[in-house]
């Protein structure tokens, strides 16, 4: 069960960030909270309020803001 809920993961999470931008796998990464909540939704019978919901949205907000917001950094010149 540790394997399933830790080492799996983990391990395709590095390999996606090492195929795809980092800003593309930071908007991703973002969008866990609401996926972890529907999954406890629609498998768990769970029942979340609206300000869990907007906890949720603002977290997700805040992650996509960021990552959109970061700076490239500068190329370096060539010599």
């Amino acid at each position: 069960m540790g394997l399933l809920s830790s080492v799996i993961p983990y391990s395709l999470e590095l390999e996606a960030l090492r195929r795809m931008p980092a800003q593309v796998f930071g908007i991703l990464m973002s969008l866990e909270p609401a996926v972890a909540a529907l999954v406890g939704v629609a498998l768990l019978g769970e029942v979340l309020t609206g300000r869990q919901w907007a906890a949720i949205c603002c977290v997700i907000v805040a992650c996509a803001g960021a990552t959109l917001g970061a700076r490239t950094p500068p190329e370096a010149p060539e010599s």
